[in-house]
């Protein structure tokens, strides 16, 4: 089984200072395993644990007030992590689960009530793959009843094939990390074109992150992904979010520098009211609708 690497242990402070209520939008837990154990059958082991402290001091250096704690592989469909991270937040956290196939309606009211918002389904292929269809409907009609949407994770070349489950979604939807469209395709390859068709229905969300995965160079700090995030931002700005995904689980190249990553979300959007809309306006609609 692969481990993973650990994040930078000491990232700068950026330059860029985030609004008031500024929010990571992506961003798993990861144990301490001797309390959350890991899963059996996951596709990699975090190397270090990334805890609910460690995300809590990171967010204080960077000047972010509010996250959304994404599920992860590494702990499956036990959301045990992530819920005890929400739960310690005072409302500053929301969450994204992975939900096992036999869940209980009991069982996704009480993910409701510990403050998930969302159910995240993996159709990347090193991470296993689609979904069975069936469940994928059946579970997506569950979550709806909840108010919640649902977060898709694709590999770039998939993005034009999904386009007839996109389009009978019931919920709206987020894209996770730019669709991972590779910014060496330039800005007229097909998958950011099929990604730039998807954000004319108003159901659908992108997040601006994951620039790791994007930059063809790998080489920190990623800046040849901005061109592909400033059109995505300009396609839809009022249905982009960002996220750091720290603790940046299975990083090829550089691993992040998450200050660098506040900056870089700062280079792909020059209007103060254009941040403030990412960071702190359109995760509030998506995440804490009900809280007002």
């Amino acid at each position: 089984m692969k481990t993973a690497r650990p994040p930078v242990a000491a990232p700068t402070r950026p330059k860029y200072v985030p609004p008031p209520g500024a929010c990571d939008a992506h961003c798993p837990v990861f144990g301490p395993p001797e309390k959350f154990p890991y899963a059996e059958g996951r596709p990699y082991t975090p190397g270090e644990p990334a805890p609910k402290e460690r995300l809590k001091q990171l967010h204080a250096h960077l000047g972010l007030a509010r996250a959304v704690i994404v599920q992860a592989t590494p702990h499956g469909t036990d959301n045990s992590a992530m819920l005890d991270a929400i739960a310690a937040s005072d409302g500053a956290c929301r969450g994204v689960a992975l939900l096992a196939e036999d869940i209980t309606d009991a069982g996704l009211e009480r993910l409701h009530a510990g403050g998930v918002r969302a159910a995240r389904f993996n159709f990347v292929r090193h991470l296993g793959g689609a979904p069975d269809p069936a469940y994928f409907d059946r579970t997506v009609a569950r979550v709806k009843a909840l108010g919640w949407h649902v977060e898709l994770h694709f590999d770039a070349q998939d993005l034009g094939a999904c386009g007839e489950l996109l389009r009978r979604m019931p919920v709206p939807y987020v894209i996770d990390h730019m669709g991972r469209v590779k910014s060496a395709g330039g800005l007229d390859q097909e998958p950011l074109r099929n990604l730039l068709g998807l954000l004319k229905d108003e159901r659908a969300h992108v997040k601006i992150s994951g620039a790791e995965r994007v930059s063809a160079s790998g080489k920190r700090p990623f800046h040849d992904a901005i061109p592909i995030a400033r059109v995505i931002v300009v396609a839809a700005p009022d249905r982009v979010l960002w996220g750091t995904d720290w603790p940046h689980p299975n990083v090829p190249n550089d691993m992040p520098d998450d200050g660098e990553l506040v900056d870089l979300f700062a280079a792909c959007c020059d209007d103060e009211g254009l941040r403030r809309r990412i960071l702190v306006d359109n995760p509030t609609r998506l995440y804490w609708a009900d809280a007002a």
